[in-house]
Protein backbone atom coordinates (compact mmCIF):
# COMPACT_ATOMS: atom_id res chain seq x y z
CA UNK A 1 0.00 0.00 0.00
CA UNK A 2 0.85 3.79 -0.30
CA UNK A 3 3.52 5.18 2.33
CA UNK A 4 3.41 8.86 2.99
CA UNK A 5 6.22 10.85 1.80
CA UNK A 6 7.54 13.79 3.94
CA UNK A 7 5.72 15.87 2.39
CA UNK A 8 2.41 14.18 2.83
CA UNK A 9 3.60 13.75 6.47
CA UNK A 10 3.88 17.50 6.92
CA UNK A 11 0.90 18.37 5.31
CA UNK A 12 -0.97 16.39 7.17
CA UNK A 13 0.40 17.49 10.62
CA UNK A 14 0.21 20.96 9.18
CA UNK A 15 -3.56 20.73 9.16
CA UNK A 16 -4.20 19.03 12.40
CA UNK A 17 -2.53 21.98 13.95
CA UNK A 18 -4.80 24.54 11.84
CA UNK A 19 -7.78 22.37 13.16
CA UNK A 20 -6.62 22.43 16.67
CA UNK A 21 -6.91 26.21 16.81
CA UNK A 22 -10.08 26.46 14.81
CA UNK A 23 -11.78 24.34 17.40
CA UNK A 24 -9.87 26.00 20.22
CA UNK A 25 -11.99 29.40 19.15
CA UNK A 26 -14.92 27.33 18.62
CA UNK A 27 -14.77 26.32 22.11
CA UNK A 28 -13.74 30.13 23.45
CA UNK A 29 -17.26 31.63 21.86
CA UNK A 30 -14.49 33.64 19.09
CA UNK A 31 -16.14 31.35 16.07
CA UNK A 32 -20.10 30.82 16.10
CA UNK A 33 -21.16 27.65 14.98
CA UNK A 34 -21.79 28.94 11.38
CA UNK A 35 -18.58 30.45 10.83
CA UNK A 36 -17.12 26.66 12.05
CA UNK A 37 -18.84 25.13 10.11
CA UNK A 38 -17.20 25.59 6.32
CA UNK A 39 -14.06 25.02 8.59
CA UNK A 40 -14.84 21.65 10.30
CA UNK A 41 -16.03 20.12 7.27
CA UNK A 42 -13.16 20.66 5.78
CA UNK A 43 -11.42 18.02 8.63
CA UNK A 44 -14.61 15.37 8.17
CA UNK A 45 -16.36 16.55 11.28
CA UNK A 46 -20.28 16.65 11.29
CA UNK A 47 -23.21 18.03 13.55
CA UNK A 48 -25.39 15.10 13.85
CA UNK A 49 -28.82 14.53 15.82
CA UNK A 50 -26.52 14.16 19.42
CA UNK A 51 -22.88 14.95 18.85
CA UNK A 52 -20.47 15.52 16.57
CA UNK A 53 -19.48 12.79 13.98
CA UNK A 54 -16.07 12.33 12.59
CA UNK A 55 -15.77 10.74 9.31
CA UNK A 56 -12.03 9.38 8.79
CA UNK A 57 -10.57 8.37 5.09
CA UNK A 58 -9.74 5.28 4.15
CA UNK A 59 -8.17 5.77 0.29
CA UNK A 60 -10.03 2.55 -2.07
CA UNK A 61 -10.42 0.97 1.66
CA UNK A 62 -7.23 -0.06 2.23
CA UNK A 63 -5.99 -0.69 5.67
CA UNK A 64 -2.90 -2.23 7.31
CA UNK A 65 -3.05 -3.72 11.10
CA UNK A 66 -1.24 -0.69 12.85
CA UNK A 67 -3.83 1.54 11.36
CA UNK A 68 -6.90 -0.37 12.21
CA UNK A 69 -5.46 -0.88 15.64
CA UNK A 70 -5.33 3.26 16.04
CA UNK A 71 -9.09 3.01 14.71
CA UNK A 72 -10.21 0.50 17.60
CA UNK A 73 -8.02 2.74 20.01
CA UNK A 74 -10.10 5.80 19.18
CA UNK A 75 -12.86 3.98 19.52
CA UNK A 76 -11.91 2.57 23.06
CA UNK A 77 -10.04 6.20 24.18
CA UNK A 78 -12.48 8.64 22.50
CA UNK A 79 -15.93 7.06 21.39
CA UNK A 80 -18.15 4.91 22.94
CA UNK A 81 -16.10 1.45 22.07
CA UNK A 82 -17.36 0.88 18.13
CA UNK A 83 -16.98 2.92 15.01
CA UNK A 84 -19.59 2.21 11.98
CA UNK A 85 -17.90 1.70 8.43
CA UNK A 86 -19.63 3.29 5.80
CA UNK A 87 -20.50 2.70 1.85
CA UNK A 88 -17.75 5.06 0.94
CA UNK A 89 -15.24 2.47 2.48
CA UNK A 90 -14.51 5.20 5.17
CA UNK A 91 -15.22 5.08 9.09
CA UNK A 92 -17.02 7.09 11.61
CA UNK A 93 -17.17 7.70 15.18
CA UNK A 94 -20.77 9.34 16.48
CA UNK A 95 -19.96 10.41 19.58
CA UNK A 96 -16.26 11.82 19.90
CA UNK A 97 -16.17 14.98 21.52
CA UNK A 98 -15.55 18.15 19.85
CA UNK A 99 -12.44 18.97 22.22
CA UNK A 100 -10.60 15.57 22.07
CA UNK A 101 -11.17 15.39 17.58
CA UNK A 102 -8.09 17.58 17.52
CA UNK A 103 -5.93 15.06 19.21
CA UNK A 104 -7.85 12.30 17.43
CA UNK A 105 -6.81 13.32 14.10
CA UNK A 106 -3.21 13.50 15.89
CA UNK A 107 -2.94 9.96 16.40
CA UNK A 108 -4.32 8.92 13.13
CA UNK A 109 -1.56 11.26 11.56
CA UNK A 110 0.96 9.07 13.60
CA UNK A 111 -0.35 6.11 11.20
CA UNK A 112 -1.14 8.30 7.89
CA UNK A 113 -4.54 8.66 8.25
CA UNK A 114 -6.60 11.61 8.13
CA UNK A 115 -10.22 13.24 7.92
CA UNK A 116 -9.48 15.83 4.92
CA UNK A 117 -12.20 15.81 2.36
CA UNK A 118 -13.97 13.40 3.40
CA UNK A 119 -16.87 15.86 3.67
CA UNK A 120 -17.75 19.41 1.71
CA UNK A 121 -18.10 20.02 -2.08
CA UNK A 122 -14.65 18.58 -3.08
CA UNK A 123 -13.64 15.65 -4.68
CA UNK A 124 -14.13 12.54 -1.57
CA UNK A 125 -12.56 9.72 -0.98
CA UNK A 126 -11.93 7.66 -4.19
CA UNK A 127 -13.28 4.24 -4.07
CA UNK A 128 -12.50 0.89 -5.39
CA UNK A 129 -12.86 -2.91 -6.05
CA UNK A 130 -12.32 -3.81 -2.45
CA UNK A 131 -10.70 -7.21 -3.87
CA UNK A 132 -8.20 -5.58 -5.95
CA UNK A 133 -4.77 -6.99 -6.45
CA UNK A 134 -6.62 -10.72 -5.39
CA UNK A 135 -9.30 -10.77 -8.05
CA UNK A 136 -9.22 -13.62 -10.26
CA UNK A 137 -11.37 -11.62 -12.82
CA UNK A 138 -9.26 -8.44 -13.02
CA UNK A 139 -7.47 -6.75 -15.74
CA UNK A 140 -4.73 -5.44 -13.60
CA UNK A 141 -4.86 -3.56 -10.08
CA UNK A 142 -7.06 -0.96 -9.71
CA UNK A 143 -5.40 0.75 -6.46
CA UNK A 144 -2.34 2.35 -7.76
CA UNK A 145 -4.66 4.64 -9.83
CA UNK A 146 -6.91 5.31 -6.99
CA UNK A 147 -3.81 6.82 -5.43
CA UNK A 148 -2.63 8.72 -8.52
CA UNK A 149 -6.24 10.25 -8.19
CA UNK A 150 -6.40 11.04 -4.76
CA UNK A 151 -3.00 12.55 -4.89
CA UNK A 152 -3.92 14.52 -7.59
CA UNK A 153 -7.38 15.73 -6.07
CA UNK A 154 -5.84 16.16 -2.57
CA UNK A 155 -5.94 20.46 -1.64
CA UNK A 156 -6.18 21.17 -5.78
CA UNK A 157 -7.28 24.70 -5.71
CA UNK A 158 -9.31 24.48 -8.22
CA UNK A 159 -12.18 21.84 -7.48
CA UNK A 160 -11.87 23.01 -3.54
CA UNK A 161 -15.49 24.54 -3.57
CA UNK A 162 -17.54 22.62 -6.56
CA UNK A 163 -21.20 23.41 -6.74
CA UNK A 164 -21.90 20.00 -4.60
CA UNK A 165 -19.49 17.01 -3.49
CA UNK A 166 -17.67 14.85 -5.84
CA UNK A 167 -17.42 10.79 -6.05
CA UNK A 168 -15.11 9.22 -8.03
CA UNK A 169 -14.55 4.85 -8.04
CA UNK A 170 -12.10 3.14 -10.08
CA UNK A 171 -12.66 -1.02 -10.88
CA UNK A 172 -10.38 -3.22 -13.61
CA UNK A 173 -12.68 -6.16 -12.93
CA UNK A 174 -15.24 -8.01 -15.31
CA UNK A 175 -17.58 -7.95 -12.66
CA UNK A 176 -18.15 -4.72 -10.99
CA UNK A 177 -18.06 -4.39 -7.51
CA UNK A 178 -17.16 -0.43 -7.25
CA UNK A 179 -20.42 0.98 -8.19
CA UNK A 180 -18.82 2.92 -10.40
CA UNK A 181 -22.37 3.80 -12.63
CA UNK A 182 -23.85 4.94 -9.67
CA UNK A 183 -20.78 7.39 -9.73
CA UNK A 184 -20.17 11.24 -10.45
CA UNK A 185 -17.02 9.66 -12.53
CA UNK A 186 -16.52 6.03 -12.68
CA UNK A 187 -13.60 4.24 -14.42
CA UNK A 188 -13.37 0.90 -15.50
CA UNK A 189 -9.58 0.14 -16.26
CA UNK A 190 -9.07 -1.73 -19.85
CA UNK A 191 -6.13 -2.94 -22.36
CA UNK A 192 -6.04 -1.98 -25.90
CA UNK A 193 -3.66 -2.93 -28.42
CA UNK A 194 -1.02 -3.77 -25.04
CA UNK A 195 -1.85 0.14 -24.09
CA UNK A 196 -3.80 0.67 -20.25
CA UNK A 197 -6.37 3.13 -20.28
CA UNK A 198 -9.94 3.78 -19.27
CA UNK A 199 -13.59 3.62 -19.69
CA UNK A 200 -15.12 6.73 -18.68
CA UNK A 201 -18.44 7.14 -17.00
CA UNK A 202 -19.68 10.46 -15.73
CA UNK A 203 -23.44 11.60 -14.32
CA UNK A 204 -23.76 8.72 -11.87
CA UNK A 205 -25.59 9.20 -8.36
CA UNK A 206 -28.44 8.65 -6.24
CA UNK A 207 -30.08 10.95 -3.87
CA UNK A 208 -33.70 12.80 -4.91
CA UNK A 209 -32.85 12.17 -8.63
CA UNK A 210 -31.02 8.67 -9.21
CA UNK A 211 -29.02 8.33 -12.52
CA UNK A 212 -26.79 5.73 -13.87
CA UNK A 213 -23.95 7.34 -15.59
CA UNK A 214 -22.93 8.35 -19.09
CA UNK A 215 -20.17 6.73 -20.99
CA UNK A 216 -18.46 9.77 -22.13
CA UNK A 217 -15.26 7.85 -23.37
CA UNK A 218 -14.44 4.47 -24.41
CA UNK A 219 -10.35 4.79 -24.07
CA UNK A 220 -8.63 7.46 -22.17
CA UNK A 221 -4.74 6.38 -22.24
CA UNK A 222 -3.33 6.44 -18.75
CA UNK A 223 -0.81 9.00 -19.54
CA UNK A 224 -3.74 11.32 -20.28
CA UNK A 225 -6.21 10.49 -17.70
CA UNK A 226 -5.79 13.12 -15.10
CA UNK A 227 -6.09 16.20 -17.80
CA UNK A 228 -9.10 14.17 -18.88
CA UNK A 229 -10.64 14.43 -15.45
CA UNK A 230 -9.73 18.23 -15.44
CA UNK A 231 -11.24 18.78 -18.51
CA UNK A 232 -14.47 17.07 -16.73
CA UNK A 233 -14.18 19.02 -13.40
CA UNK A 234 -13.72 22.32 -15.50
CA UNK A 235 -16.55 21.50 -17.35
CA UNK A 236 -18.51 20.81 -14.12
CA UNK A 237 -17.15 23.85 -12.21
CA UNK A 238 -18.25 26.32 -14.91
CA UNK A 239 -21.54 24.93 -16.18
CA UNK A 240 -22.57 22.88 -12.53
CA UNK A 241 -25.86 24.61 -10.65
CA UNK A 242 -24.81 26.71 -8.23
CA UNK A 243 -28.55 28.60 -7.44
CA UNK A 244 -29.88 25.52 -6.29
CA UNK A 245 -28.22 22.53 -4.01
CA UNK A 246 -30.74 19.78 -4.98
CA UNK A 247 -29.60 20.12 -8.50
CA UNK A 248 -26.23 21.09 -7.72
CA UNK A 249 -24.56 17.45 -8.93
CA UNK A 250 -23.03 16.55 -11.85
CA UNK A 251 -25.64 14.14 -12.90
CA UNK A 252 -28.34 16.67 -13.20
CA UNK A 253 -25.63 18.93 -15.91
CA UNK A 254 -25.04 15.58 -17.70
CA UNK A 255 -28.93 14.86 -17.65
CA UNK A 256 -29.90 18.10 -18.58
CA UNK A 257 -26.76 19.19 -21.13
CA UNK A 258 -27.55 15.94 -22.89
CA UNK A 259 -25.18 13.03 -22.92
CA UNK A 260 -23.53 14.10 -26.57
CA UNK A 261 -23.61 17.11 -25.71
CA UNK A 262 -21.74 17.00 -22.41
CA UNK A 263 -19.65 14.77 -24.20
CA UNK A 264 -19.05 17.41 -26.73
CA UNK A 265 -18.16 20.02 -23.71
CA UNK A 266 -15.34 17.84 -22.03
CA UNK A 267 -13.53 16.81 -25.57
CA UNK A 268 -13.44 20.57 -26.29
CA UNK A 269 -12.27 20.82 -22.71
CA UNK A 270 -9.74 18.44 -22.91
CA UNK A 271 -8.62 19.84 -26.65
CA UNK A 272 -8.06 23.15 -26.05
CA UNK A 273 -5.58 22.22 -22.78
CA UNK A 274 -2.66 24.33 -23.28
CA UNK A 275 1.01 22.26 -23.06
CA UNK A 276 1.65 24.62 -19.68
CA UNK A 277 -1.95 23.00 -18.07
CA UNK A 278 -1.08 19.83 -19.04
CA UNK A 279 -0.30 17.54 -15.54
CA UNK A 280 3.47 15.76 -16.70
CA UNK A 281 2.71 11.69 -15.48
CA UNK A 282 5.68 10.32 -16.72
CA UNK A 283 6.06 6.76 -16.73
CA UNK A 284 8.54 6.40 -14.33
CA UNK A 285 6.12 8.20 -11.59
CA UNK A 286 3.40 5.72 -12.83
CA UNK A 287 6.09 2.80 -11.86
CA UNK A 288 7.17 4.38 -8.79
CA UNK A 289 3.35 4.40 -7.34
CA UNK A 290 2.78 0.93 -9.16
CA UNK A 291 5.75 -0.08 -6.85
CA UNK A 292 3.73 0.10 -3.56
CA UNK A 293 1.18 -2.25 -4.54
CA UNK A 294 3.54 -5.07 -5.59
CA UNK A 295 1.46 -7.91 -4.04
CA UNK A 296 2.47 -10.09 -1.43
CA UNK A 297 5.21 -12.66 -1.68
CA UNK A 298 2.79 -15.75 -1.67
CA UNK A 299 3.65 -19.10 -0.69
CA UNK A 300 3.50 -21.73 -3.57
CA UNK A 301 0.94 -24.04 -3.00
CA UNK A 302 -1.77 -26.36 -4.44
CA UNK A 303 -4.87 -25.65 -5.81
CA UNK A 304 -6.99 -27.50 -3.71
CA UNK A 305 -6.04 -28.33 0.57
CA UNK A 306 -7.01 -31.10 2.29
CA UNK A 307 -6.87 -29.26 6.02
CA UNK A 308 -9.45 -27.15 4.18
CA UNK A 309 -11.71 -29.65 2.86
CA UNK A 310 -11.58 -32.28 5.80
CA UNK A 311 -13.00 -28.43 8.08
CA UNK A 312 -15.58 -28.63 5.77
CA UNK A 313 -16.81 -32.49 6.38
CA UNK A 314 -16.37 -31.79 9.97
CA UNK A 315 -17.90 -28.97 10.81
CA UNK A 316 -21.02 -27.92 9.00
CA UNK A 317 -20.77 -24.33 10.58
CA UNK A 318 -17.32 -23.90 8.94
CA UNK A 319 -19.11 -25.11 5.50
CA UNK A 320 -22.03 -22.81 5.53
CA UNK A 321 -19.38 -19.75 6.80
CA UNK A 322 -17.31 -21.04 3.14
CA UNK A 323 -20.06 -21.01 0.96
CA UNK A 324 -20.43 -17.29 1.73
CA UNK A 325 -17.86 -15.64 2.72
CA UNK A 326 -14.58 -16.92 0.70
CA UNK A 327 -13.98 -15.92 -2.45
CA UNK A 328 -11.83 -16.77 -5.98
CA UNK A 329 -8.33 -15.54 -5.51
CA UNK A 330 -6.06 -15.14 -8.48
CA UNK A 331 -3.02 -17.63 -7.07
CA UNK A 332 -3.85 -21.18 -6.72
CA UNK A 333 -3.87 -22.45 -2.54
CA UNK A 334 -5.22 -18.84 -1.82
CA UNK A 335 -9.09 -17.12 -1.34
CA UNK A 336 -10.14 -14.02 -0.36
CA UNK A 337 -12.35 -13.75 3.21
CA UNK A 338 -15.15 -11.40 3.95
CA UNK A 339 -15.56 -10.73 7.59
CA UNK A 340 -19.13 -10.08 7.82
CA UNK A 341 -20.29 -6.58 9.89
CA UNK A 342 -23.82 -8.06 10.19
CA UNK A 343 -24.53 -9.88 12.78
CA UNK A 344 -27.68 -10.27 14.28
CA UNK A 345 -28.86 -7.42 16.32
CA UNK A 346 -25.73 -5.49 15.02
CA UNK A 347 -26.05 -1.97 13.22
CA UNK A 348 -24.42 -2.69 9.89
CA UNK A 349 -20.94 -1.60 9.65
CA UNK A 350 -20.31 -1.77 13.17
CA UNK A 351 -17.20 -3.19 14.81
CA UNK A 352 -16.36 -2.69 18.69
CA UNK A 353 -12.94 -1.89 19.71
CA UNK A 354 -11.95 -5.28 20.11
CA UNK A 355 -13.21 -6.83 17.17
CA UNK A 356 -11.30 -4.05 15.17
CA UNK A 357 -7.97 -5.40 17.24
CA UNK A 358 -8.90 -9.02 16.15
CA UNK A 359 -8.87 -7.72 12.69
CA UNK A 360 -5.82 -6.46 12.80
CA UNK A 361 -4.27 -9.42 14.92
CA UNK A 362 -5.78 -12.06 11.96
CA UNK A 363 -4.31 -9.54 9.24
CA UNK A 364 -0.75 -10.06 10.55
CA UNK A 365 -0.85 -13.77 11.41
CA UNK A 366 -2.92 -15.10 8.19
CA UNK A 367 -3.36 -11.97 5.62
CA UNK A 368 -0.41 -10.68 4.58
CA UNK A 369 -0.79 -7.03 6.26
CA UNK A 370 -3.66 -6.22 4.32
CA UNK A 371 -7.49 -4.98 5.06
CA UNK A 372 -9.73 -3.46 3.14
CA UNK A 373 -13.43 -2.14 3.79
CA UNK A 374 -16.20 -2.85 1.32
CA UNK A 375 -18.66 -0.34 0.36
CA UNK A 376 -21.18 -2.97 1.64
CA UNK A 377 -19.67 -2.36 4.85
CA UNK A 378 -17.77 -5.25 5.57
CA UNK A 379 -14.39 -5.93 6.05
CA UNK A 380 -12.13 -8.41 3.41
CA UNK A 381 -8.89 -10.10 4.17
CA UNK A 382 -7.75 -10.52 0.47
CA UNK A 383 -4.93 -12.93 0.70
CA UNK A 384 -5.54 -15.70 3.01
CA UNK A 385 -4.13 -19.35 2.47
CA UNK A 386 -6.68 -21.89 2.19
CA UNK A 387 -4.42 -24.16 5.15
CA UNK A 388 -5.27 -21.59 7.21
CA UNK A 389 -8.98 -20.68 6.45
CA UNK A 390 -10.09 -23.20 9.48
CA UNK A 391 -7.80 -21.17 11.78
CA UNK A 392 -8.99 -17.87 10.56
CA UNK A 393 -12.51 -18.83 11.64
CA UNK A 394 -12.07 -20.36 14.41
CA UNK A 395 -11.17 -16.72 15.62
CA UNK A 396 -12.86 -14.81 13.82
CA UNK A 397 -16.51 -16.92 15.75
CA UNK A 398 -15.04 -16.25 18.97
CA UNK A 399 -15.06 -12.75 18.22
CA UNK A 400 -18.13 -12.56 16.77
CA UNK A 401 -17.17 -12.06 13.27
CA UNK A 402 -17.76 -15.28 12.04
CA UNK A 403 -21.36 -14.34 10.31
CA UNK A 404 -22.32 -16.76 7.39
CA UNK A 405 -24.29 -13.79 5.10
CA UNK A 406 -21.74 -12.00 2.79
CA UNK A 407 -24.18 -11.20 -0.26
CA UNK A 408 -27.31 -12.88 1.54
CA UNK A 409 -30.42 -11.34 2.40
CA UNK A 410 -29.42 -10.45 5.59
CA UNK A 411 -25.98 -8.63 4.73
CA UNK A 412 -27.74 -4.96 4.14
CA UNK A 413 -26.72 -2.18 3.60
CA UNK A 414 -27.95 0.39 6.36
CA UNK A 415 -27.35 3.69 6.22
CA UNK A 416 -27.56 5.67 10.60
CA UNK A 417 -31.09 6.97 10.05
CA UNK A 418 -33.32 8.70 12.24
CA UNK A 419 -31.10 7.36 15.39
CA UNK A 420 -28.26 9.54 14.39
CA UNK A 421 -28.61 11.50 11.60
CA UNK A 422 -29.90 15.21 11.80
CA UNK A 423 -31.25 14.75 7.90
CA UNK A 424 -33.07 11.44 8.34
CA UNK A 425 -36.75 11.20 8.36
CA UNK A 426 -37.45 7.43 9.56
CA UNK A 427 -35.43 4.70 11.34
CA UNK A 428 -33.47 2.78 9.09
CA UNK A 429 -31.38 0.58 12.00
CA UNK A 430 -34.71 -1.29 13.53
CA UNK A 431 -36.25 -1.47 10.37
CA UNK A 432 -32.84 -3.68 8.90
CA UNK A 433 -32.71 -5.57 12.20
CA UNK A 434 -36.23 -6.62 12.02
CA UNK A 435 -35.50 -8.25 8.67
CA UNK A 436 -32.35 -10.05 10.03
CA UNK A 437 -35.01 -11.31 12.30
CA UNK A 438 -37.72 -12.54 9.52
CA UNK A 439 -35.00 -14.09 8.02
CA UNK A 440 -32.30 -15.21 10.62
CA UNK A 441 -32.32 -19.11 9.70
CA UNK A 442 -28.74 -19.62 7.91
CA UNK A 443 -30.29 -22.37 5.78
CA UNK A 444 -33.06 -20.30 4.44
CA UNK A 445 -30.63 -17.64 3.68
CA UNK A 446 -28.62 -19.59 1.81
CA UNK A 447 -31.69 -21.06 -0.22
CA UNK A 448 -32.62 -17.52 -1.31
CA UNK A 449 -29.40 -17.37 -1.93
CA UNK A 450 -27.54 -13.60 -3.58
CA UNK A 451 -29.96 -10.99 -2.29
CA UNK A 452 -29.53 -7.22 -1.78
CA UNK A 453 -31.43 -5.05 0.34
CA UNK A 454 -30.55 -1.28 0.82
CA UNK A 455 -32.09 1.07 3.04
CA UNK A 456 -32.32 4.66 3.76
CA UNK A 457 -33.46 7.17 5.99
CA UNK A 458 -33.95 9.83 3.66
CA UNK A 459 -33.81 10.84 0.20
CA UNK A 460 -30.63 11.70 0.32
CA UNK A 461 -29.84 7.75 -0.63
CA UNK A 462 -26.87 7.16 1.91
CA UNK A 463 -28.07 3.20 1.94
CA UNK A 464 -28.06 2.81 -1.77
CA UNK A 465 -32.02 1.94 -1.79
CA UNK A 466 -32.08 2.83 -5.50
CA UNK A 467 -29.24 0.55 -6.37
CA UNK A 468 -30.85 -2.75 -3.91
CA UNK A 469 -32.64 -5.57 -5.29
CA UNK A 470 -34.93 -4.82 -3.15
CA UNK A 471 -34.51 -0.87 -1.50
CA UNK A 472 -36.36 0.58 1.46
CA UNK A 473 -37.06 4.59 1.91
CA UNK A 474 -37.82 5.56 5.07
CA UNK A 475 -40.26 8.67 4.78
CA UNK A 476 -41.90 10.92 7.28
CA UNK A 477 -45.84 11.45 6.65
CA UNK A 478 -47.47 13.50 9.16
CA UNK A 479 -45.17 12.32 12.06
CA UNK A 480 -45.40 8.79 11.22
CA UNK A 481 -42.77 6.72 9.56
CA UNK A 482 -43.05 5.03 6.17
CA UNK A 483 -40.94 2.87 4.44
CA UNK A 484 -41.55 2.85 0.54
CA UNK A 485 -40.10 -0.20 -1.05
CA UNK A 486 -38.44 -0.39 -4.74
CA UNK A 487 -37.14 -3.30 -6.77
CA UNK A 488 -34.64 -4.15 -9.44
CA UNK A 489 -31.90 -1.78 -8.36
CA UNK A 490 -28.52 -3.29 -9.16
CA UNK A 491 -24.72 -1.58 -8.62
CA UNK A 492 -22.76 -3.85 -10.97
CA UNK A 493 -21.92 -3.79 -14.48
CA UNK A 494 -25.35 -4.03 -15.45
CA UNK A 495 -26.47 -1.35 -12.94
CA UNK A 496 -30.22 -0.18 -13.04
CA UNK A 497 -32.42 2.19 -10.72
CA UNK A 498 -35.07 0.29 -8.61
CA UNK A 499 -38.56 0.89 -9.61
CA UNK A 500 -41.01 1.86 -6.93
CA UNK A 501 -43.29 -0.77 -5.91
CA UNK A 502 -46.15 1.03 -4.29
CA UNK A 503 -47.54 3.09 -1.36
CA UNK A 504 -45.20 3.30 1.91
CA UNK A 505 -45.70 0.67 4.22
CA UNK A 506 -45.38 0.64 8.02
CA UNK A 507 -42.28 -0.30 9.79
CA UNK A 508 -43.79 -3.59 11.42
CA UNK A 509 -45.40 -4.75 7.83
CA UNK A 510 -41.69 -4.21 6.16
CA UNK A 511 -40.52 -7.75 7.54
CA UNK A 512 -44.16 -9.13 6.39
CA UNK A 513 -44.13 -8.19 3.21
CA UNK A 514 -40.35 -9.32 2.42
CA UNK A 515 -41.40 -12.57 3.46
CA UNK A 516 -44.03 -12.82 0.84
CA UNK A 517 -41.99 -11.27 -2.11
CA UNK A 518 -39.54 -14.07 -1.50
CA UNK A 519 -42.20 -16.69 -1.04
CA UNK A 520 -43.56 -15.34 -4.84
CA UNK A 521 -40.07 -15.11 -5.85
CA UNK A 522 -39.51 -18.87 -4.59
CA UNK A 523 -42.49 -19.88 -6.60
CA UNK A 524 -40.75 -18.44 -9.79
CA UNK A 525 -37.24 -19.05 -10.20
CA UNK A 526 -36.49 -21.29 -12.80
CA UNK A 527 -33.83 -22.82 -10.14
CA UNK A 528 -31.92 -22.10 -7.46
CA UNK A 529 -29.33 -21.18 -9.01
CA UNK A 530 -31.49 -18.26 -10.61
CA UNK A 531 -31.20 -15.17 -7.93
CA UNK A 532 -33.89 -12.82 -7.30
CA UNK A 533 -32.81 -10.21 -9.50
CA UNK A 534 -32.50 -12.43 -12.30
CA UNK A 535 -36.20 -13.65 -11.76
CA UNK A 536 -37.12 -10.08 -11.21
CA UNK A 537 -35.98 -9.03 -14.84
CA UNK A 538 -37.20 -11.92 -16.74
CA UNK A 539 -41.07 -11.87 -14.95
CA UNK A 540 -41.09 -7.84 -14.03
CA UNK A 541 -42.67 -5.54 -10.99
CA UNK A 542 -46.60 -7.34 -11.31
CA UNK A 543 -45.63 -10.44 -9.49
CA UNK A 544 -43.86 -9.22 -6.49
CA UNK A 545 -45.67 -6.04 -5.94
CA UNK A 546 -49.02 -8.29 -5.55
CA UNK A 547 -47.13 -9.82 -3.20
CA UNK A 548 -46.22 -6.79 -0.73
CA UNK A 549 -49.55 -5.71 -0.91
CA UNK A 550 -51.51 -9.06 -0.66
CA UNK A 551 -52.65 -7.91 2.55
CA UNK A 552 -53.22 -4.09 1.92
Amino acid sequence: MYRYDEFDTRLVKERVEQFRGQVARRLSGELKEDEFKPLRLQNGVYLQLHAYMLRIAIPYGQLNPRQMRALAEIARKYDRGYGHFTTRQNIQFNWVALKDIPDVLADLAEVEMHAIQTSGNCIRNVTSDHYAGAAKDEVMDPRPWCEIIRQWSTFHPEFAFLPRKFKIAVTAAEHDRAAIKVHDIGLNMRRKDGEVGFEVHVGGGQGRTPHIAAKVSDFVPEGELLDYLEAIMRVYNRFGRRDNKYKARIKILVSETGEDEFRKLVEAEFAAQRDAEKIALPQEEIDRIHAYFEPPKLAEKPATSDAFEKAKIADAGFARWTRANIHDHKVDGYTTVTVSLKPMGVAAGDATDDQMDVMADLAETYGHDDLRVSHAQNVVLPHVALDDVYSLYGELDAAGLATPNEGLISDMIVCPGLDYCNLANARSIPVGMAIQEAFSDPDDQADIGKFHINISGCINACGHHHVGHVGILGVDRKGEEYYQITLGGRADEKAAIGQMAGPGLKADDVPVALKRLVDRYRELRTSKDETFIETFEREGMEPFKDAIYADA
